[in-house]
């Protein structure tokens, strides 16, 4: 069950790693980056690994990315290693499976996951991207020798972009407990009504109303029962997708009311979709879960 090591580099006093394993879940190799603070200068000074134990962060990417789109394009390490946060970047998808379809659009299969475990034919055999978030990529972590002595996985939040965004809110929203705290940037906040969910929900999901709302967070959030969680959004008022696909003002009327959910929505002014909106708030948001991550 450990992944395989293949790349590391030294990056703001830590190291970045990409790893690559056989995925139960999703049928495939996948790959994955992890940033662990510290270990650059532990190693430089000691033979021995360091002692020290982060708190995860785990980021969820968006549509057509791939877990280096965060770790090359948005400095989240500066603001992880200042914090002592380690982050774990997974990817969006399987790849290669070869079901029909699969590579025939940008917004539906390969590198468009949506964070759901599928239960139609024939992507509910490989298209498990909730279960690879929340049980197996966990468990593969905690099983790499690289990783293992370094990461509290007991201590854990979650945020993404977009597509990512969408899943860090639900993933967090399904599983009271798991997560200290939530977070996103441009978000997907209500999938059922808008162009991209309602390809993919019908896609992955079926007809079944239910399940669709499962996975919406604009439903979740109006009956979170659990554990009281903060959420922090930035979205840009800019963004092009803002009204069309995003639909961020149905999450905070959702959320209005439920003492459960904490939200913070932020509409920053001419910032757009790209990540450079995520690396001018990456800080914050990385900052906002490490004070939650005590």
């Amino acid at each position: 069950m450990a992944a395989q090591c293949i790349k590391s580099n030294a990056c703001f006093g830590g190291i970045q790693y990409k790893f690559k394993h056989a995925s139960r879940e999703l049928k495939c190799e996948m790959t994955f980056s992890v940033f662990v603070p510290g270990q650059a200068q532990a190693s430089a000074t000691s033979s021995s690994p360091s002692p020290s134990s982060y708190p995860v962060l785990y980021y969820l990417s968006g549509l057509t990315c791939t877990d280096d789109n965060v770790v090359q394009k948005s400095g989240i390490q500066r603001g992880a290693a200042r914090c002592n946060v380690a982050v774990v970047c997974p990817d969006t998808s399987p790849r290669g499976l070869g079901y029909p379809g699969e590579d025939d659009s940008w917004d539906f299969g390969t590198g468009a996951g949506f964070y759901v475990s599928a239960t139609t034919s024939p992507w509910k055999e490989g298209y498990r991207m909730d279960a690879y978030v929340t049980s197996e990529l966990p468990a593969v972590l905690a099983a790499t020798p690289e990783l293992s002595p370094h990461l509290n996985l007991k201590k854990a939040s979650i945020m993404g972009h977009s597509m990512g965004g969408h899943g860090a809110l639900v993933l967090a929203l399904r599983n009271p407990g798991m997560y200290a705290s939530v977070s996103a940037f441009a978000p997907i906040c209500h999938p059922s009504v808008v162009p991209w969910g309602k390809k993919a929900f019908g896609g992955y999901l079926g007809d079944d109303e239910e399940a669709w709302r499962s996975y919406d967070a604009c439903a979740l959030v109006s009956g979170y029962s659990g554990e009281k969680i903060e959420v922090l959004m930035d979205t840009g008022t800019a963004d092009e997708f803002l009204e069309e696909q995003l639909r961020v003002e149905d999450l905070v009327a959702s959320a209005a009311g439920n003492d459960r959910v904490a939200v913070t929505s932020r509409m920053n002014e001419g910032y757009d979709h790209s990540y450079f909106t995520v690396a001018t708030f990456v800080e914050d948001h990385v900052a906002f879960h490490a004070a939650r991550l005590v």
